[in-house]
Formats: C-alpha cells, structure tokens, sequence
C-alpha cells in the first residue's frame, strides 16, 4: 500500500509540525532537510510529505493529490473548502483582528487593506459596515501608514508588528489555528490508516493542552 500523502505548509509551522509528529511516534524529520525537494518521505516509508506554498495546501487535499493536509483555519474561512477537519493540531495559533493607526477613529464607511478578502467582507457586512476592500498581498502594515487603506484585516500572534509600526488593534475578526484536513473519499477508502494517524496526533495534542493548563 502507498504511504500516506500529507500536503504541509512551508514556513512558520514546519518545526512544531515535525515536533508534534516526533512526540506522536510518526517521522517528519524529512521536512527540516536543508534542500529543495518538494516530495519528503519518512525514513519507515509510511508517510510521503508534498511542501507547498500555505494557501495551496487544501487544494490538494480536496482534489486527492494528496490524503491529508495541515492548513491554517484562516486559509479555510476565506476558500470555502469542501474538506474534512479531523483534528485541531494545537499549533501556528493567532488572531485575525482589525488594525489601523493608534489613537486614529477610521471613518463609517473604510478603505480596508487585506489578503482575506471575503473574511474581511464578510466581517464588515455582519456589522453593517460598508467597506471597500482592497486586496494586498504583503506588508500589509504598510496601507494605512501610506494613505492606501484606514485599516487592515490581518493575522498577529503577539502584536509586536503592530506597535512597530505604529499600529494597534481594534477587534477580534476570530481566533485561527492549525488544523488536520482530509480528503473526503481518502478519509473513508484509507480509514484505517487516517485513524491511526489521527489518534496518535490527537493524544499528543490533547496532553500538551493538559500539560498547559496545569502550569
């Protein structure tokens, strides 16, 4: 039988991601390999890792090319994916909140800044707030210190970016996180094997969250 496939995110996330595996008796020690393939597989042969890019992850999961995949809940909210969320993985954990310059009031109707689009629409319309939303890449900071945008829909984990720049937070769009997502047909025809991986994650996960909430 192939190994399992696992579409996983470059960046951020890699070294928890190899760390949560480590604990969960599974290899991904493959993926901190200092080179440029693009296909890693354990040393047992049991699992195959795809790197790719954060927001072709659930792409794919959901067109089969790979079993499983590890992807941010904010990549999930602004594609609408049809995929299966067996497990959260207690890693990559921040906010998508609203921030603009500190102690600035942005008028009724903002330019908004942001790569999340329909999150970010979505957001302003449940608040009955029309806003024009201006889709940025990158270095989204950058809108509102140039006049391009009042504020910015963006993902922080401490705020530090924010601050350095001169800019501070207004509301909590929602909480993000890193989640295990399947491929709906893959889940039911590899069963046993997804559940087997699955569990041995979910316990890890749910010991760290113990082991927190102790200390």
């Amino acid at each position: 039988m192939r190994p399992l496939t696992v579409a996983v995110p470059k960046g951020r996330v890699t070294r928890s991601l190899v760390d949560l595996f480590g604990r969960a008796g599974l290899d991904a020690s493959e993926l901190l390999a200092d080179d440029r393939r693009l296909i890693r597989r354990s040393r047992d042969g049991q699992l195959a890792f795809l790197l790719l890019k954060p927001d072709d992850v659930p792409t794919y999961v959901e067109y089969g090319a790979a079993d499983l995949g590890v992807c941010g809940r904010d990549v999930l909210f602004e594609r609408r994916y049809d995929l299966l969320e067996p497990l959260d993985l207690g890693i990559g954990r921040c906010r998508m909140v609203v921030a603009g310059p500190t102690g600035q009031v942005a008028p009724a109707a903002p330019r908004v800044a942001t790569k999340y689009v329909r999150s970010a629409t979505d957001h302003f319309a449940q608040r009955g707030i029309v806003a024009e939303i201006i889709f940025v890449q990158g270095s989204v900071e950058l809108a509102p210190l140039t006049g391009l945008a009042h504020v910015i829909v963006d993902l922080v984990e401490t705020g530090s970016t924010l601050r350095e720049n001169g800019l501070e937070e207004r509301e909590t769009v929602r909480e993000v996180s890193t989640v295990l997502v399947a491929n709906r047909a893959q889940f039911k025809l590899r069963h046993a094997q997804v559940r087997e991986l699955v569990a041995a994650l979910g316990a890890c996960v749910r010991a760290a969250s113990a082991q927190a909430f102790t200390q």
